[in-house]
């Protein structure tokens, strides 16, 4: 099954991309042997590090991280400020698979997120896992990069 993308659509999803500039990072973009963590390094600046209240997974050969307000556990991850927020958001999603010639069902989702750091919130895109954890290990301590820091030592 295809999405069809309207113009009207297009004009909407245009307009979502630009709804903020700050991008939250919780997985592998972190890595500095990540291709596209380094395409961050050269089109974003760090801001800050940051959290929101939700689970993070190890998928496989990287995270998928869910929100919920609920929660006891925090997803830790940094904060970035792209330079150009449409043309960086339209090449992480192509990365995550959720590119408009990208088939359903995608993987992830990019939403909107106030997250918390240590002076305040910023509302912040994020890639969140759209498909079942139920098979998946919640990672303990919701930090991918202590994560596989713990897994190589």
């Amino acid at each position: 099954m295809r999405l069809i993308r309207t113009s009207a659509y297009l004009c909407f999803y245009n307009l979502m991309e630009t709804a903020s500039a700050y991008l939250f990072v919780y997985g592998t973009l972190l890595l500095p042997t990540n291709q596209f963590g380094r395409y961050l390094n050269v089109h974003c600046k760090p801001v800050a590090s940051a959290k929101f209240k939700g689970r993070l997974y190890d998928i496989g050969e990287y995270p998928g991280a869910l929100a919920d307000d609920s929660a006891n556990t925090y997803v830790y991850g940094s904060i970035y400020l792209m330079d150009d927020a449409s043309t960086v958001l339209q090449v992480l999603d192509d990365y995550e698979g959720i590119g408009p010639n990208d088939p359903l069902p995608h993987e992830y989702i990019r939403t909107l997120l106030n997250v918390e750091t240590e002076s305040g919130s910023v509302n912040c895109w994020i890639y969140f896992y759209a498909l079942p954890v139920d098979q998946h290990h919640q990672i303990p301590g919701g930090d991918y990069i202590q994560y596989l820091s713990n897994q190589s030592a």
